[in-house]
């Protein structure tokens, strides 16, 4: 790792500090709205409907969480040059294990999720088209098409536009249902509801809020965004909590809802997507058709954000990864180019893999829209995507404390606080996951 330590040195001698500006924000809106999907949304109308305002406090406190989690991905991105994966590498060939299994097992069963997910507001807007696997099944195709023949700079501007959608969606919901303020603050403050796991439910939903692997997707997007030296660490950071201040708008505004309209009727939802339908139908009997309609428009633009988001993202760091691989396997092989470079340039969105795990994610899972989810894979998959963040914020502890990262850019006592909080967080959550599955089933 001298070498790399060397030559980003070089890098940052060349590479001009920027003044952190609006104009520039661009991946931190991207992570946002891949990381809100429709499963956010109903966990946290769930958490209004069941406990009112009172974990407020935890929804803040998760997009808090989120901030140090992405800023220390991006922050390793611009002071070594190289991407996540590089870091992850270094750390030993079990990391590589590790991923490969898991890209491969919860892109199959995400894929089929996201487009379902995706299909449901569709079906219910146009009931008499045909039924949900098909608009799943368009969703996911319409996501591949977009993605395959686009760039990020597209990408990024038709997530900005879908975000724009959710926000003047889910901000208009809240206002509508005239929120209690006083009781609003009052939910800032740290009490557990009194009832019982009120621990473990605080918990899942402080880690619940904004994102899962699309948190280790944000540094190639600030790569792919043209950011690959330390003098965008200031763009970066404001982009980052420009990120989570907007996902904190969604969360906050949908616990409001469920807070107002659900808790205080006494009305429950289901869990799952499926609930935001039956929310659909409550505001449309509250406040008319038009309202129920404009809500449904917002879930899409909520859950087509996350498929196309996970469709570029996810596959940007399985290109990496396969890139990696090839160029390990390479006898005398020299490293002649910055893999964070190489994100730039584009070359990981033109690749075959960058191609080949769009059509992992998109056919391969619909035929789970045909057929109930295979019970023994989606056990594996829970485990995966529960292990995944600890795994996450764990590395990221070990990548910014080490020689790996160039002294100034290495993680302070907030950083480091912050990522052991996150990473002891999510392994409590990741143990819980574990001992919930059904086991005596599995065999």
């Amino acid at each position: 790792m001298a070498g790399t330590t060397e030559r980003n040195t070089t890098d940052e001698s060349i590479s001009l500090p920027r003044k952190s500006s609006w104009k520039y924000i661009g991946p931190g809106i991207v992570v946002a709205a891949t990381g809100v999907g429709a499963g956010d949304l109903v966990a946290t109308l769930i958490a209004g409907s069941n406990f009112g305002y009172t974990l407020l406090w935890a929804a803040v406190i998760g997009c808090v969480v989120k901030i140090s989690l992405a800023e220390a991905a991006g922050r390793w991105h611009l002071s070594t040059g190289r991407t996540l994966f590089d870091g992850w590498a270094s750390l030993g060939r079990w990391t590589t294990w590790f991923f490969v299994v898991y890209v491969v097992v919860w892109g199959f069963v995400y894929g089929a999720a996201a487009m379902s997910s995706s299909g449901l507001p569709l079906q219910a807007l146009f009931p008499d088209v045909m039924g949900l696997k098909w608009w799943a099944m368009l969703t996911g195709v319409i996501g591949l098409v977009f993605v395959w023949f686009n760039k990020y700079d597209v990408f990024e501007k038709v997530m900005t536009v879908l975000v724009g959608v959710m926000f003047v969606v889910t901000v208009y919901l809240a206002i509508r249902v005239t929120p209690n303020l006083g009781d609003a603050f009052a939910g800032l403050l740290p009490v557990l509801p009194d009832e019982k796991d009120s621990i473990l439910n605080t918990l899942g939903l402080i880690g619940g809020v904004g994102g899962t692997i699309t948190l280790a997707a944000y540094g190639y997007w600030v790569n792919a965004k043209g950011w690959t030296n330390t003098g965008w660490m200031k763009v970066m950071r404001l982009d980052n909590r420009v990120a989570y201040v907007t996902t904190g708008i969604f969360v906050v505004a949908m616990l409001f809802v469920g807070a107002e309209m659900l808790h205080s009727a006494d009305v429950a939802i289901a869990s799952g997507d499926k609930g935001l339908i039956q929310l659909s139908d409550i505001l449309a009997a509250e406040y008319g058709g038009a309202t129920a309609k404009l809500f449904l428009v917002g879930f899409f633009a909520t859950s087509f954000t996350s498929l196309i988001g996970v469709w570029h993202g996810v596959s940007l760091m399985f290109a990496d990864f396969v890139e990696r691989y090839r160029r390990d396997r390479a006898v005398g092989a020299e490293d002649t180019e910055l893999s964070g470079e190489a994100v730039a340039a584009g070359k990981r969105e033109r690749s075959v893999p960058f191609r080949a795990y769009l059509l992992w994610l998109t056919f391969p899972p619909m035929i789970l829209l045909f057929q109930s989810q295979p019970f023994r894979l989606v056990i594996i998959y829970g485990v995966l995507g529960a292990a995944f963040m600890p795994f996450l914020a764990l590395t990221l502890v070990w990548l910014l404390n080490s020689g790996r990262t160039p002294s100034q850019w290495r993680n302070g006592i907030l950083s480091n606080a912050m990522l052991v909080v996150a990473g002891l967080l999510f392994l409590v959550l990741c143990i819980k996951q574990i001992a919930d599955q059904p086991w005596s089933e599995f065999f």
